[in-house]
């Protein structure tokens, strides 16, 4: 028989490897961005304040009144055939507060089980599920909190885990000078039971911390994003590119102390930028240096580390894509789509 750990390792490959500080943590599809609107902007965004559902995913404290009866579908088509989506409903009750209910789901599809001379056994599948239960409550006129609480289901071929996870945050509102700031904790939480025996894994624990300052007399809003509170070095030297030449044939200078320092900085901030015309339209841009650092080809970067997107808020429904580019070889597309549910 083949090993499975290793076909599991590649499965989750695509979600962590741009992140140096994962492979020692399960249930790593908890960081996938879901809304097409926080993918078009770096794949974080936990400041932004509006009657957007997906966005409660990345921080509970967005959870407000104004998403009453909404109900948001998220869709991402990823790599290899694998794609995860995010839905939600949330309700308003004014002595407990904002609930919102969803489910997070990645299924990496149908595999072909072998064994070691290649004779076809049959087929197996691998998919994730986090269930969501958000509740947020403000607690005075500028600052609001929330508590998303994840009871966590992975399988992977025969092997199961059950898990729980929980996400906190609080949001500082100053409407008179436009800015916004948040901070949250993110997937904290542990293993209720392990894919082996004796094998407890840690969870993708993040901290974040987030601004967004809107522009009083023009019509753009920017964000910053500081990621990985938790642990300063992002940074990973590669042995391989000591020794790598360019095209004239010179060996890269080594580098100073001063920029590993702003190099790993930069590798903190995730950077977007929003351009709102109208109020029933937006156009996003921003740019993740990790990703690119990480993903990039040492000759060719492209767009990597780049995203962009659109979003249209209409009477009855709202729509929203993004792209988010990983590598030259590809980006992956996330759409959103979501709507008030009449009494």
């Amino acid at each position: 028989m083949i090993n499975y750990k290793i076909i599991i390792f590649f499965l989750f490959l695509p979600s962590f490897i741009f992140a140096q500080i994962g492979g020692n943590q399960t249930y790593k599809f908890l960081e996938l961005t879901n809304s097409a609107r926080a993918a078009s902007l770096g794949g974080s965004i936990i400041s932004i304040k509006e009657a957007d559902l997906a966005l409660t995913y990345h921080n509970p404290a967005l959870l407000c009144d104004t998403m009453l009866n909404n109900l948001v579908l998220n869709y991402v088509n990823y790599f290899a055939d694998i794609n995860y989506g995010y839905l939600a409903y949330a309700r308003n009750y004014k002595k407990i507060g904002n609930l919102s209910i969803g489910l997070h789901y990645i299924n990496y599809g149908n595999f072909l089980e072998t064994n070691e001379l290649g004779e076809k056994l049959g087929e197996f599948k691998a998919a994730e599920y986090a269930f969501n239960f958000i509740w947020a409550n403000k607690l005075n006129n500028f600052i609001s909190y929330g508590v998303n609480f994840k009871p966590i289901v992975s399988n992977l071929e025969h092997y199961t885990s059950i898990g729980v996870a929980i996400d906190a945050g609080i949001l500082y509102e100053n409407e008179k000078h436009l800015t916004n700031i948040a901070f949250v904790i993110k997937n904290f939480g542990t293993q209720l039971t392990s894919y082996t025996e004796n094998n407890r894994e840690k969870l993708p624990l993040e901290l974040q911390l987030g601004v967004t300052k809107a522009l009083e007399h023009a019509p753009f809003r920017i964000s910053i994003v500081y990621r990985h509170i938790e642990n300063w070095n992002l940074r990973f030297d590669s042995p391989s590119e000591a020794t790598t030449t360019n095209i004239f044939n010179e060996k890269p200078k080594e580098k100073t102390e001063i920029s590993k320092f702003s190099d790993n900085l930069m590798r903190h901030l995730v950077y977007g930028i929003e351009f709102i015309p109208f109020k029933s339209f937006y156009f996003n841009f921003s740019y993740n240096h990790q990703r690119r650092m990480e993903l990039s080809l040492q000759q060719i970067g492209g767009t990597t580390g780049f995203s962009w997107g659109f979003g249209l808020n209409l009477a009855r429904f709202n729509l929203a894509y993004g792209r988010a580019a990983y590598h030259v070889a590809g980006a992956s597309n996330h759409f959103s789509f979501s709507t008030r549910i009449k009494k």
